[in-house]
């Protein structure tokens, strides 16, 4: 075992070295093993003497630092134990020791991951000693070394090293639900490292020359290096869960919601006060979705038991080992390694749990009597009892379910508002509900069953005797005969003689029940038995943007096809897929749904369809079915690698031809139905049931194989494709018993020419025998992978579209600033959905990936409020709040509480305020421009209503807070102090002209020591004129007493302290106004500082000014107007801003060291 490193003395005498390198001996003690001598026999008998604890182990590990200095670093009681020590540090440790020069950095480096190695290990002892104390001291020392909030939990923590070029730094691994973080402290350097799981785009367990083996972290601009894991297998396959559940996130809002809440139940439950439940509860989460695809079982299933059996086929008479699994509501069974045969038996169809008699053929063995008087018998079962006695009980369970079964969609009732919800929920926007007698028959009943379709418009084919209805009786005798001996309905085995049978060909009779017998459709349909028949009911007479484009596609479903030129096809097309809609309002309608479900309504009846469609879209092809068709490019990815795999010299003329996703994607989005006669492609279909999407990719690679010669020297895509089409249009199905339907770019693509054509059954096994190593379980492997890649690529395209669109607006903000920003937008986003409160979980909703790129991610209040004071210029200060809080008010135009990007950019735009050199703006003409405007009444600024004297003290206070950094502030200060003054005059000359009032008194604070008190000696009789020139006469007047003047206005927003005072110069009446005014625009704290002001009487009835006086008064100050024209340094504030999410997520660190490291 490792140890503690401690310094030893060589003990050349009583120790042997077996092995050794440069840095490592592995020695064995004298006296143990083999040709003990009379020094063994001496060192033998010393140790016997010597007390237990005295005693050292036969075998041991120590580095050899160098003039005569050795750590002992693991000891061993047996030559087996020691050397799998011995070749881990061989394979981990050793090639990387060369690259250190000094022989004290060299022994601290191995002595720190020795530490870290026995600390993980003690850390991995469930159950023992202090764990769970171990555990929250570690997720303390997370939230303090990169100030993670206490909703950052903690999964893991591992000892690793981190490369930074060719040195390593040894330090731990944090894996919490969001970041995966490093720290090392070692030679005297710090290193820290944050890395979001959203913003990774590969993660692989590879090793090459340089590094051993450990993980690759790739992100947007950077490769990090994790090796020298005491386990890599565990920690890679962690943080590949993590990373898949990060790039599920940003597709679908909704698994952040459902990972919330298991992260709730997770830490309310007793298994996490260890401190190791979250990471056994993902583990459990992984398993579970596993166990679901694996059996084709619906989502609410989770694994509850698994145990080592044998089934016994009483038909071969023999055992096949494999694994037997246990749910809520199934017993499931598949052979090792992932082969047939496999079986699922709902516990609703058992009948009888009961332990066999004990024999030499069924030992320890469990018998599952089902109500087909089917028996099977588990035998070799280890913990037989405790299986029988959890069967028995979910047994019970199952069976009052499925006698109180009920739609888990729960539909509001009658016709009102409750039922327009449910139409917004479909499509995710305000719709207007109306009547359309096209989508449903108001006088007759709302549901009346269409059997398939096959019975009403293919019974021709099951009429008249010849070669191909003798063919399908046969097939038909076989598939009795095989329900004769391995059952039929939802407990039928499948094993490798049903795979055969399906490659023969499903009869079109037993097509339906099959189908939904594969896909698992048959287990949805027996739990909601009324499901369908509710969904039509509550879409009756409704319409909404998908019912619409559900009706454009209609006419376009294999219109080929006699049912769908009747509108008795189409009307069923039309109510299947309006149900499904309403069952999963997230996808709803997604473009291809209408093919396939075509094609399913052939052979199976309406429930029946509906329940396949629902299979095929939530199981067998996740994620396909979207406005993105994320599932889809994911499996073309998967695609392309296993192309380069089987086929490298194809793939390579594909790739330069930019050739592969074009073409197949139709392929895997419609399941060849789009370019495969209907009659062979309904035999792709029967495969894709059975085996799921690996039936899909194999005959993929089959097509591609079988024309590879003459893809090769094709010239251009055009070609290749023109190449496959033609082959596709003449795969034939010869043994169908259905009438032609030729495919509808066959007829229109037809040369009169005649075609070699492929039997579609040949194709088929030509692929299951060229590409049988294509299972489920790679392509699963495989999808992970590129799921992240898929994802981040979505991302890049997201925020280059919105930059463009943008950039289109505003030019104002280079490229490279607007991808800055939006950056800085997503993470306050992604930060508002891992950590909300209660409160903001409206904001957690607001990613819609149906809206528009500007509008798909949104902020709340709070987190606006924290992302604008980071890029304003005016971060600092007591009113830095309420303006950002304003800023707010301005953004949110609709008025939803949520801001999107481009409303952030809009506000932006205000404040960067580039002049160019060299112009120089005739503020005179300008003003000129204005009078002249206002009076032809054709103004461009905007007419704003007139400001009283609360209004403009607030204004005022603002101001002055927005000088608080800059270098001449105390200029500033008294330019604004004069600008103040100046307008306060203005404002009482109007109000002196409406009211006829000469006397003007201004009332200073009490104790103040200036003479404050003015009045105006040129009295206005009309307020008519240039706000130029009465902003000029009034500053004339004032110029021998500006400097008192300016002081005295100083002190109505400035104090001792250079902070804005607790003051102001209203009259009584006033400071009502002024008080109602602060309570609704500042925070608590911000009120009860503004109702202490020491408040001056001016009577201000009429007092007003306008923005052009404002304005006017403002351009007499030269101060003023450089403040307010110099530029933003925008990409400045964005790297500061981008520091400052560094700060508070990290405290005070070196960001110069943190991002080069």
């Amino acid at each position: 075992m490792w140890i503690k490193p401690e310094e030893v003395a060589p003990g050349t005498a009583l120790w042997v070295t077996e092995d050794n390198n440069e840095f490592f001996r592995l020695q064995r003690r004298r006296g143990h093993g083999e040709g003990k001598g009379l020094a063994g026999l001496l060192v033998g008998t010393l140790d016997a003497m010597l007390d237990s604890g005295a005693k050292a182990s036969p075998y041991r590990i120590v580095h050899e630092a160098g003039m005569q200095s050795y750590w002992a670093i693991a000891t061993g009681g047996t030559r087996e134990e020691i050397v799998v020590h011995w070749t881990w540090l061989e394979q981990n440790l050793l090639h990387t020791l060369s690259i250190f020069e000094s022989s004290d950095d060299l022994t601290e480096f191995i002595t720190g991951k020795i530490k870290g190695i026995i600390a993980e290990e003690q850390h991995g002892m469930k159950g023992e000693g202090n764990s769970g104390e171990r555990f929250r001291e570690a997720t303390m020392r997370f939230c303090h070394l990169f100030a993670m909030p206490e909703a950052e939990r903690l999964v893991t923590f591992v000892s690793c090293s981190y490369w930074k070029g060719r040195v390593p730094r040894h330090g731990w691994l944090y894996l919490s639900l969001n970041h995966a973080c490093f720290y090392s402290f070692l030679l005297g350097k710090e290193v820290k490292l944050i890395l979001p799981w959203v913003e990774v785009r590969c993660l692989e367990k590879k090793a090459t020359v340089l590094f051993p083996e450990g993980v690759e972290v790739s992100t947007r601009d950077s490769v990090y290096h994790f090796s020298m894991f005491l386990n890599v297998g565990d920690s890679y396959g962690l943080m590949e869960l993590l990373a898949d559940r990060a790039a599920r996130q940003l597709l679908d809002t909704d698994s952040i919601m459902e990972l919330k809440k298991f992260c709730e139940d997770s830490t309310s439950s007793s298994a996490s006060h260890d401190g190791f439940g979250l990471k056994g509860d993902l583990e459990a989460m992984e398993r579970n979705y596993r166990y679901q695809l694996r059996f084709s079982l619906p989502r609410c299933e989770n694994m509850q038991m698994e145990a080592e059996c044998s089934l016994w086929l009483a038909v071969e008479k023999n055992h096949v080992q494999g694994q037997l699994y246990t749910s809520q509501s199934y017993l499931c069974f598949a052979a090792s390694e992932d082969s047939l045969p496999s079986l699922v038996i709902p516990l609703r169809e058992v009948v009888m749990i009961e332990a066999a008699t004990n024999s030499n053929v069924l030992p320890n063995a469990l018998a599952v009597i089902t109500r087909g008087h089917l028996a099977f018998f588990f035998a070799f079962l280890r913990d037989r009892d405790r299986l029988q006695q959890h069967l028995i009980q979910a047994h019970m369970t199952a069976f009052v379910e499925a006698n109180a079964v009920k739609s888990p969609l729960q539909l509001p009732q009658g016709p009102g508002s409750a039922t327009r919800d449910v139409i917004k929920s479909v499509d995710g926007c305000d719709l207007d509900t109306t009547k359309m007698s096209d989508l449903a028959v108001t006088d007759g009943p709302v549901y009346k069953s269409t059997p398939a379709l096959l019975n009403i418009f293919c019974r021709q084919g099951f009429e008249e005797p010849n070669s191909k209805l003798a063919k399908e009786v046969a097939k038909e005798e076989m598939w009795k005969i095989h329900f004769v001996k391995y059952g039929r309905g939802p407990c039928v085995y499948r094993i490798d003689s049903m795979r055969k049978l399906v490659q023969l060909g499903i009869p079109v009779r037993l097509r339906g029940e099959l189908w939904l017998l594969f896909s698992g459709a048959t287990h949805d349909l027996a739990n909601h038995p009324h499901h369908y028949e509710e969904l039509l009911e509550h879409s009756q007479g409704l319409a909404s943007l998908v019912m619409e484009e559900i009706e454009r596609d209609l006419h376009r479903s294999l219109p080929e096809h006699p049912a769908f030129q009747s509108e008795l096809g189409i009307a069923a097309l039309r109510r299947v897929l309006t149900a499904y809609a309403f069952h999963n309002p997230r996808i709803g309608y997604c473009q291809a749904m209408n093919i396939v479900t075509s094609a399913l309504l052939i052979f199976a009846d309406e429930e029946g369809a509906f329940w396949l469609l629902v299979s095929l879209c939530e199981r067998l092809l996740p994620d396909y079915y979207s406005n993105r068709v994320v599932g889809a490019l994911i499996d073309q990815g998967v695609f392309e690698e296993l192309l380069r795999e089987h086929l490298p010299t194809l793939h390579c003329r594909l790739m330069d031809l930019g050739f592969i996703a074009t073409t197949s994607l139709s392929w895997f989005l419609t399941l060849f139905l789009s370019v495969l006669p209907f009659e062979s492609a309904t035999a792709v279909l029967d495969c894709f049931f059975f085996d799921g999407v690996a039936a899909i990719f194999r005959l993929a690679l089959a097509v591609l194989h079988a024309n590879a010669s003459h893809l090769l020297m094709c010239h251009d895509d055009g070609e290749a494709m023109q190449l496959l089409s033609r082959y596709l249009d003449n795969v034939i199905n010869k043994d169908s018993i259905l009438p032609s339907v030729p495919h509808l770019h066959a007829i229109l693509s037809a040369d009169g020419k005649n075609q070699p054509t492929v039997d579609v059954y040949e194709l088929i096994r030509a692929a299951e025998q060229k590409f049988s190593s294509v299972t489920f379980a790679i392509i699963e492997r495989m999808r992970r992978k590129k799921r992240l890649e898929v994802v981040q690529s979505l991302e890049d395209a997201t925020k280059r579209n919105v930059v463009r669109t943008i950039s289109a607006d505003h030019t104002h903000f280079s490229t490279s600033e607007l991808e800055d920003l939006f950056h800085l937008f997503k993470v306050e986003y992604l930060h508002n959905t891992y950590w909300s409160s209660e409160q903001e979980k409206n904001s957690l909703c607001s990613h819609n990936p149906n809206l528009s790129y500007t509008m798909q991610y949104r902020l709340g209040r709070t987190h606006f409020q924290r992302l604008f004071q980071r890029l304003s210029p005016w971060p600092d200060g007591p009113h830095a709040a309420c303006l950002t809080d304003r800023t707010f008010q301005i953004a949110n135009r609709d008025g939803s509480g949520l801001v999107s990007f481009r409303d952030l950019i809009d506000v932006l735009v205000n404040i960067k305020a580039k002049v160019e050199t060299e112009t120089c703006l005739d503020y005179r003409a300008i003003l000129k421009k204005w009078e002249q405007e206002k009076l032809d009444k054709e103004r461009e600024l905007k007419d704003l209503p007139k400001m009283n004297q609360a209004q403009f003290i607030q204004l005022c206070k603002t101001l002055y807070n927005l000088f608080g950094q800059e270098q001449n502030e105390q200029e500033l200060y008294r330019a604004i102090a004069v600008v103040a003054n100046l307008l306060l005059r203005i404002g009482e000359a109007g109000q002196r002209s409406l009211r006829g009032n000469p006397s003007f008194l201004w009332t200073p604070r009490e104790g103040a020591s200036l003479d404050v008190a003015h009045s105006f000696s040129n009295e206005s009789n009309s307020t008519e004129g240039s706000c130029f020139q009465q902003a000029k006469a009034c500053g004339a007047e004032s110029g021998q007493a500006s400097s008192n003047n300016a002081s005295t206005t100083f002190l109505l927003f400035s104090s001792s302290a250079a902070q804005p005072p607790d003051c102001g110069i209203l009259s009584d009446g006033a400071a009502e106004v002024e008080a109602a005014n602060v309570d609704k625009s500042r925070s608590p704290s911000e009120s009860g500082s503004a109702q202490q002001m020491t408040i001056r009487t001016l009577n201000q009835d009429g007092w007003t000014i306008t923005c052009e006086q404002f304005l006017a008064s403002l351009l007499t100050e030269p101060t003023l107007v450089t403040f307010f024209e110099q530029p933003i340094d925008v990409a400045a504030k964005i790297c500061n801003a981008q520091a400052s999410v560094l700060t508070h997520r990290l405290g005070p660190v070196d960001f110069c060291n943190l991002i080069n490291h």
